[in-house]
């Protein structure tokens, strides 16, 4: 599924991978739609089926991932919003011994994150997680969401890595889609990035796992 003996570097998405999504879906799915319609005197199922459309619209770009954006557009906090459901933030399971045995193989990990910086800093601040990571690089400071294979050329000038040892782990398939056409040699999909939703199918063309625990042997085993 990975050949870890080959590796000096692995890419980590975090929401979905390591922090449970489930946080994001609630967020976008309940409470902004909540906090939404009592902004501007709405049912709720109102003002979700007001949302949802204008947040799924900005799919896969820069907007759809940017608190400053839907702050703006929805004129609510967004970032603040999230601080009120901030409990809800988790690591996904087994991460912190995934993470804890890359270190220990001399592996380089960097998160590398759609996640706007704002929100970066509370799930890290609720989870301590840039304790067991080499690095983190937000597409926003790149200007260019992972989807998009230019960001990839984007990140090599700030965070240097070799296509053919580098490891892309995501539970989006069009960002492992878009690493792998840019020449990143392994990917690995997350397959249950929201504990509380059924796992999603495989890919065809990429490996799959629903928990890190299905390659910590042979990771743990390498070195």
């Amino acid at each position: 599924m990975v050949d870890w003996s080959t590796l000096d570097t692995v890419f980590l998405d975090m929401d979905g991978t390591l922090l449970d999504l489930h946080f994001d879906t609630h967020f976008w799915l309940e409470h902004l739609p909540k906090r939404y319609a009592e902004h501007n005197n709405l049912h709720p199922q109102q003002a979700k089926d007001t949302l949802v459309p204008m947040i799924m619209a900005e799919r896969g770009s820069l907007n759809w991932y940017c608190t400053d954006y839907w702050s703006e557009r929805l004129s609510l906090n967004i970032t603040q919003l999230k601080a009120e459901v901030g409990d809800r933030i988790g690591y996904r399971p087994h991460v912190p011994a995934f993470l804890n045995a890359l270190r220990k193989a001399g592996l380089h990990s960097v998160i590398v994150t759609n996640c706007h910086p704002d929100p970066l800093a509370l799930k890290l601040e609720r989870t301590g997680l840039n304790r067991y990571v080499d690095s983190i690089v937000s597409s926003h400071d790149l200007d260019k969401p992972k989807e998009d294979r230019e960001f990839w050329q984007a990140l090599a000038k700030g965070t240097p890595y070799r296509h053919e040892t580098t490891l892309m782990v995501d539970d989006s398939f069009p960002v492992l889609e878009s690493a792998r056409d840019a020449g990143i040699s392994q990917c690995l999909a997350i397959l249950a990035p929201d504990s509380q939703q059924p796992a999603r199918e495989p890919h065809a063309d990429i490996p799959g796992i629903h928990h890190f625990d299905e390659v910590l042997p042979a990771l743990q085993g390498i070195r």
